[in-house]
């Protein structure tokens, strides 16, 4: 991912090894061979590392009447149920023969599938992937062998289950939260090896995709509601711990920038990373002592992939010691090189990054990759070469992108919100479980490392009942939440946009009538680093809107 504004994007776009390059807003998304790219990113200096796509997965872990949705599909001055408004999903894909995804009459209500994961036709002007219309989808439903004549298939079940709760028609005593809306499911192509090996995902990790694909997804989707000339919500159920955190990048600033357009609505999920022990944070003292960041690793852990981050104003090197005691000595700090070193007595390797100073926050981020982990207690030291601020964070990857036997052993719960949900832009969403109205115990907690209050809010998200391929079940996680916030969502545009109360809803005015229409307790001071502003109520967030 480029910006077309960079001084270096007319050498990359002449490189002879450029396989295709696909616009996105004011941003290139560039495929090249693996052997031209390590050639090209050489152009971008020390930019590189703002560029590289970083890899994302999912956050899957009587909810609407609880969230106050029920009561406004009911109220009859309202009457609102979703319809003229479209729901985007980038995902894991969608079972469209179920019959909570089909109208009265039997066809679907699913306007389009976009599946990377198959060659064929693409989308026009879109490089990769398989588009399927709703004429298709209806002829396979008349099918006796639908998959015949659309293809599409959602192995993993999660894009499913988040559109039947968003999106779902009734069926039996199930309901979802805008059953009138009308779906766009964009099924994501599993990243390349490269940026598997890259960033360390075991590879038993299916549900690892490229934030680049994202990208293309959310552009298909905003696309084809340009040309329905519907307004259009985005549902992200997708998350990441392989950056700084910092909410810069292209990725977080495409998504602000879509975001603040009319008639669309982001809604994002913050994580389930509270009780994963997967942040670590520290300040160094006033006299620079090092401080060190313990990894407990369990057996046949394979390869671990640690983040450190530290603020514009601090310099930090590291050291890396195993737990037989072999050292790889304070490795100097020059941005972007790799420094390695294979162990003597064990058979693991080492790779220590340094990248700053990192557009948009100037920070300094260090990679530790530890490949083939001995187990036992692997202590990385930062030395404090500069320091001014002093702050310090470290992230493991996101649940199932590293060993379940890999965590510090010094943590903290604070500032696990996933990118992008820790970025400016869109409807930072939380869980709770509303049966017992206490908090998800995974669900991550704020605040970020901008001064954000987030989450915005929490929505149902225990044991939540929807529709996988298999059938009815439930799922748990802020995924789930960030469908019902969908779905709540499309209701308010709606009303905004469909009826002509007000053409101007976006993202931003979403947000701030929500914000003020969730419930709150006398027990507790908002926002807070774990419930946000409060709980989902779009029944009060009406009676609010009303008063203006």
């Amino acid at each position: 991912m480029i910006r077309k504004s960079a001084l270096y994007t007319p050498r990359i776009l002449e490189h002879p090894g450029l396989i295709a390059v696909h616009s996105v807003g004011i941003y290139y998304v560039c495929y090249a061979k693996q052997k031209d790219y390590l050639e090209i990113v050489t152009f971008m200096g020390n930019d590189f590392i703002n560029t590289v796509p970083t890899v994302m997965g999912l956050l899957d872990r009587e909810s609407l009447e609880s969230s106050g949705i029920i009561q406004v599909q009911q109220q009859p001055y309202l009457n609102l149920n979703g319809a003229n408004v479209l729901i985007g999903f980038v995902d894991t894909g969608i079972d469209y023969t179920l019959d909570v995804f089909r109208n009265e009459d039997g066809t679907s209500k699913i306007k389009f599938i976009y599946d990377q994961s198959i060659p064929g036709t693409p989308p026009a002007d879109f490089p990769l992937g398989t588009e399927y219309t709703n004429e298709q989808i209806n002829s396979a439903l008349a099918s006796d062998t639908p998959y015949e004549i659309v293809p599409h298939i959602d192995v993993d079940g999660h894009g499913t289950f988040l559109a039947s709760i968003a999106a779902g028609r009734p069926v039996d005593n199930f309901i979802g939260a805008a059953p009138d809306s009308e779906i766009i499911m964009v099924k994501l192509k599993k990243t390349y090896p490269f940026y598997l090996d890259r960033f360390c995902v075991p590879v038993e990790q299916e549900n690892a995709f490229s934030a680049t694909s994202v990208m293309l997804g959310v552009q298909y989707i905003l696309q084809k509601a340009e040309e329905l000339n519907r307004p259009v919500v985005i549902c992200v159920g997708l998350g990441s711990n392989y950056d700084s955190h910092d909410g810069y990048g292209i990725f977080s600033e495409y998504l602000y920038n879509i975001s603040n357009n009319p008639g669309v609505c982001l809604c994002v999920a913050v994580g389930n990373e509270t009780q994963a022990r997967h942040h670590y944070f520290q300040q160094f003292s006033l006299a620079g002592t090092p401080e060190t960041i313990d990894i407990m690793v369990g057996d046949n852990a394979g390869d671990i992939f640690v983040l450190v981050a530290n603020t514009i104003s601090d310099r930090i090197s590291v050291s890396v010691r195993s737990p037989t005691g072999e050292l790889v000595s304070r490795v100097t700090p020059r941005s972007g090189f790799t420094f390695s070193s294979q162990l003597v007595l064990e058979r693991s390797q080492i790779t220590v990054t340094y990248y700053y100073p990192l557009e948009g926050s100037g920070d300094q981020i260090t990679i530790v990759r530890i490949l083939d982990a001995t187990p036992g207690i692997w202590t990385i030291t930062a030395y404090g070469d500069i320091v001014v601020d002093g702050t310090i964070n470290a992230w493991l990857p996101l649940t199932g992108f590293v060993s379940p036997t890999v965590e510090f052993l010094s943590s903290t719960p604070y500032n696990t919100i996933t990118s992008p949900g820790n970025a400016p832009g869109g409807v930072h969403c939380g869980a709770y479980n509303s049966i017992r109205n206490s908090l998800y115990p995974n669900s991550s907690w704020g605040s970020t490392r901008l001064p954000l209050d987030l989450p915005d809010l929490v929505a149902p998200g225990y044991q939540v009942g929807g529709y996988y391929p298999s059938g009815y079940g439930t799922m748990d996680g802020t995924s789930v939440a960030t469908a019902i916030t969908s779905g709540a969502c499309a209701l308010m545009l709606q009303w905004g946009i469909v009826e002509g109360n007000d053409l101007g809803f976006s993202t931003p005015l979403i947000r701030a009538y929500l914000i003020r229409g969730c419930s709150r307790t006398d027990v507790m001071q908002y926002p807070n680093p774990q419930w946000g502003f409060g709980t989902l109520n779009l029944l009060q967030t009406f009676f609010y809107m009303r008063e203006l």
